[in-house]
This record gives structure tokens, sequence and C-alpha cells, in this order.
């Protein structure tokens, strides 16, 4: 794995373990690379717990219950899917937070619309809390496309890793319950 993905990977592990977060991936035109680089990282073990890859539509339909009807509309390369796939990734493995990946790493299939090199993610959280972003890499290589969304993905990850912990520090605490005594 390249350096930066590697120091990216490791500060996301790192600080993931230190606040308790767990991750699931759900990836398509990466094809596991996110979880890949992960899994690179001792210790990764305490953070992620799964990833998907979900390159079919109909994988994407039965392992993480994308609906039909968005990938008849909107298509598999879109903000739609890679929501509904972050939505999924989160239902299914019961983790805190979850990142997808769906786009065209190239050299062929894509159109006027949908471009080589583009990808969209999304990121989401146990807590509701959620973000997309679509990239529009250009025709840089299949490697340099999934390079640089397997980076991008872990900067969401890390973002939505950031925010849910200071959520958390920021929710006052619940008070601590009486003890009934006995009486004599």
């Amino acid at each position: 794995m390249n350096d930066d993905v590697t120091a990216a990977a490791g500060a996301l592990i790192k600080f993931c373990t230190e606040t308790h977060l767990t991750i699931a991936t759900a990836e398509s035109c990466t094809g596991g690379l996110v979880a890949g680089a992960l899994t690179d990282i001792a210790g990764s073990s305490a953070v992620l717990d799964r990833g998907f890859v979900t390159y079919s539509n109909k994988a994407k339909q039965q392992m993480l219950g994308v609906p039909a009807a968005t990938l008849r509309q909107y298509g598999a390369v879109s903000r739609q899917t890679a929501e509904a796939m972050a939505r999924g990734a989160l239902s299914k493995a019961k983790v805190d937070l979850a990142v997808a990946i769906t786009g065209i790493a190239g050299p062929g299939g894509g159109s006027p619309d949908k471009p080589v090199g583009l990808v969209h993610f999304a990121a989401a959280s146990r807590d509701g809390t959620s973000m997309h972003a679509a990239m529009r890499y250009g025709d840089i290589g299949r490697t340099g496309v999934r390079h640089k969304s397997v980076l991008q993905a872990l900067r969401m990850l890390t973002e939505l890793a950031e925010t849910d912990a200071a959520e958390k520090t920021r929710k006052p605490a619940k008070p601590a319950t009486a003890k009934g005594r006995k009486k004599s």
C-alpha cells in the first residue's frame, strides 16, 4: 500500500481504537481496497468489523438491501445508491460507522453523464450523521481512480469518526442513580 494510504488508515485505526468506534465498508469499484488498507494496520481487528464487496447490482441488493428501484432510477453510480449502501452496511454489520464507494474506475464503462473517474461516496454513523461526496477524478487510469477513492473514503471515515466522538463528549452524562438505603 502507498505511504499516504498507510498513514491515513493508521491514523483512523488509532483514533477509532481510542474512541471505541467500529467500522464496516461497502465497496464496489474499489473491490475491498479500503478494508484491505485498514487490515494492513496492526490492531485493526478492534475497529474493522467487516467489508462488503458488492460489485454487481445483485450483490448490492442481496448483501446491503439497496432497493432495486434505486438502482433502476439512479443507477449503480449515484449518490442515492452510495447512501443506500452505507445505510445497508450499518444495518447489516451493527457498527458505529460505515463508508460506501461506487464509481467508474475505467478504462471503459463511462458515459457523458457518468464519465470514467466519477465516484460517489457516502459515510454514515449509527447516530444518524451522514455525508456524501461525488468526485470526478477524470480518466487517470483504473489504479489512479481506485487509489484516490481509497484515500477519500478514509478521509470521510476519519471526519465522521471525529464528529461522532465529539458528539459523544458533548452529550451530558446520565446522572448516577442514588442507591436506596436499607431502613433499619
